[in-house]
């Protein structure tokens, strides 16, 4: 079903779509999920700058996670200001669950990271990770990637430590993945990088 969408929202894309086409001439030649993936971004945080900082992957793969988010694929989120904004589906996100806290201690990973590892157990292979909070969840992705065998990551994590080394590594890494160059990002970035690509149906 199909997504209505409001007219307040249909003038604010509008005026985005005009500033980008101003100050970035070439983002409207992106293919058609990169650009919906980009205006949802610059959408949810006011933010042009991303036409240069988002580093998206080929559009085959964004193709292919449109069809395994259409077949049920797992969504796995770090946080749960991320989890929130995602909101056409259900997604695992285990970061209030006491085993989280209690693996983190046995550990020593982050609770972030322990409990991305609870529901990547969860999940199994082929799920999408959004991560838009904690850049030790996306390293703990990263090192454990062979085990998970994501679909997709889309890896957006927010600060001034390990943020935009995790992303770094995310793209060193060589998984099919949506992320930025610099320590921007956030739960609301990550959350609408994954809501373009449930609601292309919508924009496409």
């Amino acid at each position: 079903m199909n997504r209505l969408v409001h007219p307040i929202e249909q003038e604010s894309y509008a005026i985005l779509r005009g500033q980008l086409a101003a100050r970035y001439p070439d983002a409207a030649g992106r293919p058609p999920l990169a650009r919906a993936v980009l205006e949802r971004v610059v959408h949810a945080s006011a933010d042009l700058e991303y036409a240069e900082d988002l580093v998206l992957p080929d559009e085959s793969v964004l193709e292919q996670a449109v069809a395994a988010l259409r077949a049920d694929a797992p969504v796995v989120a770090d946080v749960a200001m991320v989890a929130a904004g995602i909101t056409r589906r259900q997604t695992l996100c285990r970061i209030t669950d006491p085993r989280a806290a209690e693996l983190a201690k046995e550990t020593g990973l982050t609770r972030s990271a322990a409990a991305l590892r609870l529901a990547a157990e969860e999940a199994g292979p082929g799920a999408v990770y959004v991560v838009g909070c904690a850049p030790t969840a996306l390293f703990e992705l990263i090192e454990r990637a062979e085990t998970y065998d994501p679909l997709l990551v889309l890896g957006l994590p927010v600060g001034f430590v390990g943020a935009a080394e995790s992303k770094q590594a995310l793209r060193e890494s060589g998984l099919p993945a949506v992320s930025n160059v610099s320590g921007k990002g956030g739960s609301a970035v990550a959350a609408a990088a994954l809501n373009a690509l449930l609601y292309w149906e919508v924009v496409a």
